[in-house]
């Protein structure tokens, strides 16, 4: 076994092969090592989340190797029958890249023992290992930024199911309509470590998933959306502990944006508030309402009967019952934070509000119609003036940010010149780029010195992932929790929040903060 950095709070610890893996992760919970938050079992890795403040890196790296793996791995549980309509878009070339006909590919994947050897990625995605060496498929050399929910899909040695329409770089052969992640069932997710899979073709049509409901808000107190801008979300600090699950931390993509707003409202530092991405929402509140803005710097005012009066950042603000906010466009910055006292009434999800827009937990973006339940403002109605330290302005597009980064896990990946260009040149943040991650582009892409394909590993917020265009891909709060693509570094945590607020046409230049031990 060996540790690799893979962030300032992050090491991942490989193993010798799968097998190896599945026995090393028991044997790491039982350990109960002091500083380390989360383990998130891959294909031969375990990334192994921690707090720097409680444990060294260096330290831990020793603890991790003393461990020894269990020495066999646990018993299965269950088997699964999943139908399949195989007429995926990558069906034929994936059979002309293995060699046989469609028809033969797909009789030898129905054929095939498949077992879930790990879940990740997002909630309900299992990875699938199968008996038959026919199934070792190259990933697609860039990732789709869609992918219908129910593909059945190929990459590497296994198999899975979408359980969301996500992005993906695995090759699509066929659609199911089982539910893979389902939070009315007990467990959620249709697919555990350990469960026998067997894939049936059908010929029906499949059908379609349903619809969310969105039931009337009749409460005295709530936010009533007019406008929802670009993308209007609800956020807090998340669902950190559940990676395993195939459940991201998710939450503000601007962490101390939303700190700051709740304590401008007089709000415990995690309550959920509102993200706006790019600006241009309308909000109409029932009832009184104490509410400030943080994060992105927006043209805001408030409409009231006597006229409008303008909304300064950070700075709290009293509304009456028909109130309505507007926030316009952005003199900065990318996502505005919009806290309000009391916080929002609705019951979490896995114990956040947070939404996670790859997985689609937590309330629904919101869109023009929609109202949230609000708690009121229940320590009065008063905007109250606190001291604060002055507002640091955001990147607008044309800026050149610099973020800090680790370099790992897989850096070796890459050719010298690939890691010199990656913090000599800068890298435009391309408007094709989202809350899963900043998709960006450079003039020189970073050339692997290593072909093939990577297994699955886990990821963390700020990964930097490198498809095989060379183009990387920084993770934000949404990402996926594992993938293939070797990742060459991360952004330090401190500079996580800057990196969220990153608008299309910004630049950054990663700069060493920490040197790979």
């Amino acid at each position: 076994m060996r540790v690799l950095p893979a962030a300032d709070t992050a090491l991942l610890l490989e193993a010798a092969d799968l097998d190896e893996a599945m026995r090393l992760l028991p044997a790491l919970v039982a350990a109960r090592l002091p500083g380390v938050t989360e383990l998130v079992p891959a294909a031969r890795t375990v990334l192994v989340r921690f707090d720097p403040t409680l444990v060294d890196a260096r330290a831990l790296s020793e603890r991790l190797l003393a461990v020894a793996p269990e020495e066999s791995r646990a018993a299965g549980l269950g088997s699964v029958v999943i139908p399949v309509r195989y007429d995926g878009e990558d069906l034929a070339e994936v059979a002309q890249v293995l060699g046989v006909s469609e028809d033969e590919l797909v009789a030898r994947h129905q054929a095939a023992t498949w077992t879930v050897a790990f879940t990740g990625f997002a909630p309900g995605f299992g990875y699938l290992v199968g008996d038959d060496p026919l199934f070792d498929v190259p990933r697609r050399p860039s990732p789709r930024t869609r992918i219908p929910a129910g593909s059945v899909a190929l990459a590497g040695r296994f198999s899975g199911v979408y359980p969301k329409e996500s992005p993906g770089g695995w090759q699509l052969i066929g659609r199911t309509d089982a539910q893979m992640w389902d939070l009315d069932r007990d467990p959620p997710a249709l697919l555990a470590p350990g469960t026998a899979v067997r894939f049936e073709r059908v010929d029906r049509e499949l059908a379609a998933p349903a619809a969310p409901r969105r039931d009337a808000v009749t409460a005295a107190h709530a936010v009533e959306v007019v406008r929802p801008g670009v993308q209007l979300l609800v956020q807090d600090l998340g669902r950190p502990g559940l990676a395993a699950q195939g459940v991201s931390a998710s939450g503000a993509a601007d962490r101390g944006a939303l700190r700051e707003a709740n304590r401008a409202v007089g709000n415990p530092p995690g309550t959920a508030g509102l993200e706006l991405a790019g600006g241009g929402a309308v909000l109409r509140f029932r009832g009184p309402a104490v509410v400030a803005l943080a994060g992105a710097h927006a043209e805001a005012s408030l409409e009231t009967p006597h006229g409008p009066h303008a909304v300064e950042p950070e700075r709290a603000v009293a509304l009456d019952d028909g109130d309505e906010l507007r926030i316009g466009g952005l003199h900065d910055g990318l996502r505005t934070v919009i806290a309000i006292r009391g916080g929002i009434a609705l019951d979490p999800v896995l114990g956040s509000l947070a939404t996670d827009t790859l997985a689609g937990l937590g309330p629904a973006p919101l869109a023009a119609g929609d109202a949230l339940p609000l708690h009121g403002p229940a320590g009065g109605t008063a905007a109250v003036e606190r001291t604060r330290a002055p507002r640091i302005r955001l990147p607008r597009p044309g800026d050149v940010v610099e973020l800090g980064i680790v370099l790992g896990p897989r850096s070796d990946w890459f050719a010298d010149d690939a890691l010199a260009a990656l913090v000599e040149q800068e890298w435009l943040v391309t408007p094709r780029s989202d809350r899963v991650g900043v998709r960006l582009e450079g003039a020189t892409p970073l050339e692997r010195s290593r072909e093939g394909e990577l297994e699955s590993e886990g990821a963390v917020t700020g990964a930097i992932q490198v498809p095989p265009d060379g183009q990387p891909v920084l993770f934000l709060p949404d990402h996926p929790l594992t993938g293939g693509y070797p990742i060459i570094g991360a952004v330090v945590d401190r500079d996580l929040d800057l990196a969220g607020q990153l608008p299309p046409g910004a630049r950054i230049r990663f700069r060493i903060a920490v040197p790979p031990h």
